[in-house]
């Protein structure tokens, strides 16, 4: 049983090392190298845990191959654009100036329910509201609306922005525990922390959230026991 245990903690390791390798993408991001590489790893992992009599080399060199494999393919894609035709394809329009491409929804075998899916998540409800619609060598759907429908931003208010208007907020405190380089992304002393703490009458280890920006403006959420 240790030895299915320990065996089971290695593959782990060996494919989360290989899939940082491989790089950070989401499963629905994969291209079809990436998604064909990331099922054949979990099928070669599961062999050598499920029968202890074959050895540990023989998943975890498989598993290694492939994303060198994967690393090679992706040099090779980077390098040479037919290369990444070919692996990847190319994006396609299915909306133009607001008119639906029928035939290449056809090759790419979508429905319509399909393309109002896409359109729903993408915010947009009415395709007479889209001026372009791409579908991305992904699967997704990328939407460009038409002016009108465009959603107006401080730009075209002519807002002026605020300070720190292009520096997000961030944790500071995550459950108790002090985020230090958050701390100094705000350009805050622990000094000034441990005053807005006292004003509120509560210490780090209270703190299930605290978010704040560079302006200094903050955001508390104390843990549940210490609320009440």
């Amino acid at each position: 049983m240790f030895i299915i245990f320990l065996r089971t903690i290695l593959l782990y390791i060996v494919i989360v090392f290989s899939l940082r390798v491989m790089g950070k993408r989401q499963i629905g991001e994969l291209s079809p190298t990436e998604f064909v590489i990331t099922i054949l790893i979990s099928n070669i992992a599961t062999l050598p845990i499920e029968d202890s009599n074959i050895p540990l080399t023989a998943g975890i060199i498989p598993i290694l191959t492939l994303v060198a494999f994967e690393v090679l393919i992706s040099a090779l894609i980077l390098k040479f654009d037919w290369m990444r035709r070919l692996v990847s394809g190319n994006p396609r329009v299915i909306i133009r100036d607001g008119h639906i491409d029928q035939k290449e929804m056809k090759r790419l075998r979508l429905s319509i329910e399909d393309l109002m899916e896409q359109l729903r998540a993408g915010g947009c409800f009415n395709v007479t509201d889209v001026a372009f619609a791409i579908v991305e060598t992904t699967g997704k759907l990328s939407i460009y609306q038409k002016f009108p429908a465009r959603n107006a931003t401080n730009s075209d208010l002519g807002l002026a922005p605020p300070s720190g208007a292009d520096a997000p907020p961030v944790v500071l405190i995550s459950d108790g525990t002090l985020q230090r380089g958050s701390l100094e992304y705000c350009n805050l002393r622990r000094e000034w922390l441990d005053k807005v703490l006292a004003k509120k009458g509560c210490a780090v280890g209270d703190i299930f959230l605290m978010v704040c920006d560079r302006t200094a403006s903050y955001t508390i959420v104390l843990k549940e026991e210490k609320s009440k």
